[in-house]
């Protein structure tokens, strides 16, 4: 019974639409970013990267796809940092008891932040030689 009563609920408030959905989409994403700031120190690490490499890409090269890829890769690592801190903040709450699944969705998470970071050292070293 109460999950319908929680699904009527949810259906009787109305949905954000227009540019308030948007101006809360953006908080969320906002509160997100400083979340995992505060909280991860791998992605704090990727923060001052890209704060040194974006800036950088402007020097290394003029060519704007050249400068694109630089900052796209650099992004892409922290992207690919975000997913996988939910991933493991997620694994976490669903319980710490030590089970494969968990186990298996954090390392591929890591793996993935592992690639990422082998594309972006790939395609800086293609376009700085």
């Amino acid at each position: 019974m109460t999950e319908n009563n929680s699904a009527n609920n949810n259906a009787a408030k109305p949905a954000n639409k227009g540019i308030t959905r948007l101006v809360r989409a953006f908080g969320y994403s906002v509160d997100g970013l400083k979340s995992s700031f505060a909280r991860e120190a791998a992605f704090r690490q990727e923060a001052m990267a890209a704060l040194v490499m974006v800036p950088l890409s402007f020097f290394v090269t003029s060519d704007g796809v050249e400068r694109a890829l630089l900052i796209a890769v650099v992004l892409l690592v922290m992207i690919t940092e975000l997913l996988n801190s939910a991933i493991e903040a997620v694994v976490d709450r669903a319980g710490l008891e030590r089970h494969p699944l968990a186990k298996h969705a954090k390392d591929a998470g890591s793996a993935a932040v592992l690639l990422a970071l082998i594309l972006a050292g790939i395609v800086w070293l293609a376009v700085l030689t």
